[in-house]
């Protein structure tokens, strides 16, 4: 019962009704004992009209007149006249004195409580305005044992009395809460997990109908988080499926392109000028084209292997790129150094982290040829008690705005006409891969700075392969 919205409404209103009965009752058993005793001096006033209709009264009669009116004597107050009416035995001394000719509501208050609260059989003096202007004051004694229990039995039926108005109400509420609130709720329930059941399935999209505004926006917003989940699923699989056929087509062009860059090697010893002059282009756009198929081919591969970690020294790798770049460069002006220490092993994959440096070397490599100006590319490495840090900087002109904004994001971030965007992506993944950070630490019109982080403790592994 708790753990349901039906069942914790219930119980609510049922302790905030009995709540507000509390509030009532304090006042309203305050009212009984004032009614109470107004209703006891009445009746002791008309008990005392038999002594003035006669000097003399029987014993037996004023003993029954006293007995009536529930009281142990009765005295009345004409002008400056005080007159014992009835009277008898006191069985024990007054211990309170009330007096109800005009008593604020807070006195009415504290004294009820203070009744109830009282348990012991006290006499009581109550004094108060005779009716029909019989006299100034009319006084009385009586017993408070039978005004308390008087007050506990009104108590207990107005306790009883709100216990049903609770019941009753909780119910009526209870059955309103499962109408308006409870089954249109268990409705969307049952909409969002016949949706999860297929979500690419766009006829179980809820179609809104509930008549509670708030439910109905519920539902609106449902409904629009379910269309677009439903629209972004088809065109993933879309692209999933476009994904596979550029795939199967980038395999098969690069093994064309490799074999037509192969006949285009020959071309380039042919005599003929116009083939001489036309050849290093050719040579150059297939040259691209393969590149462009390896890269696609090679991002889109899911099952790229984990790293194989393993001693490696850094400066043997860094050597080895940029022999293959001097190499690309040819006799373009530009220079190469290299910052690494001789000792420095890494904690890495060989292939991957060669893979990561060409990558960045080249971009470096391509950004300062693309410009036709003389450059410099840098790669220094060092370390401390957490991580190996490599640094690749070069003096090209910098990325510009989109390349920064898209810089790790296939096919958006490629900065060289032509170029797919990949490198930086795959290169990022491998290092990932390692548990380290591939960042861009600056760029701009003095050039352009990237940074890998690899860490030298072995539980960073784990959370970079999930």
């Amino acid at each position: 019962m708790l753990n349901t919205l039906s069942g914790r409404f219930l119980i609510l209103t049922v302790i905030f009704v009995m709540l507000a009965e509390v509030f009532i009752f304090v006042p309203s058993v305050a009212r009984f004992r004032e009614d109470y005793l107004l209703a006891a001096l009445e009746r002791a006033q008309i008990a005392s009209l038999a002594v003035e209709a006669t000097d003399m009264i029987a014993p037996d009669l004023e003993r029954e007149l006293l007995k009536s009116a529930g009281v142990f004597n009765v005295v009345l107050r004409r002008d400056d006249m005080r007159q014992l009416a009835l009277s008898s035995t006191i069985p024990a001394p007054i211990s309170a004195t009330y007096d109800m000719r005009a008593p604020s509501r807070l006195t009415l208050i504290g004294d009820a409580l203070a009744t109830l609260w009282d348990s012991e059989p006290r006499i009581i003096r109550v004094l108060g305005n005779p009716v029909q202007g019989a006299g100034v004051l009319i006084e009385i004694t009586m017993k408070q044992m039978p005004l308390r229990a008087a007050m506990l039995e009104y108590g207990l039926n107005v306790l009883f009395l709100s216990a049903i108005i609770s019941a009753i109400t909780a119910m009526l509420l209870f059955i309103a809460v499962q109408a308006f609130l409870v089954r249109p709720i268990k409705g969307v329930i049952g909409h969002m997990q016949n949706y999860a059941a297929a979500p690419e399935d766009a006829r179980r999209i809820i179609a809104p109908s509930a008549g509670v505004r708030e439910l109905r926006d519920a539902e609106d917003a449902l409904q629009m988080m379910q269309t677009q989940l439903t629209s972004s699923l088809k065109q993933k699989d879309r692209l999933a499926q476009l994904g596979g056929a550029v795939a199967k087509v980038s395999h098969d062009l690069r093994n064309i392109l490799t074999s037509a860059q192969l006949f285009t090697d020959r071309i380039e010893g042919s005599d003929d000028p116009l083939v001489k002059r036309m050849a290093p282009k050719l040579v150059g756009s297939i040259t691209r084209a393969v590149h462009l198929c390896e890269s696609t081919l090679a991002f889109g591969r899911a099952d790229e292997p984990a790293p194989r970690l393993t001693r490696v020294n850094l400066s043997r790798i860094v050597e080895e790129v940029v022999e293959s770049e001097r190499l690309a460069a040819g006799e373009y002006p530009l220079s190469f150094a290299e910052d690494i220490p001789a000792t420095m092993v890494l904690r890495a994959d060989d292939e991957q982290i060669f893979r990561v440096l060409s990558n960045l070397v080249r971009n470096a490599r391509q950004a300062i040829m693309a410009t036709g100006d003389p450059g410099e590319i840098c790669l220094r490495g060092e370390e401390d008690d957490t991580a190996w840090r490599i640094t690749i900087s070069d003096t090209g002109p910098g990325l510009p705005p989109k390349a920064r904004d898209h810089l790790f994001q296939p096919f958006q971030g490629g900065v060289r006409k032509g170029g797919a965007g990949l490198g930086l992506v795959i290169s990022g993944d491998l290092v990932r891969g390692h548990g380290g950070r591939l960042t861009l630490q600056d760029t701009g019109a003095a050039g352009t700075v990237f940074q890998i982080a690899l860490p030298k403790a072995d539980f960073a592994l784990a959370p970079a392969a999930a």
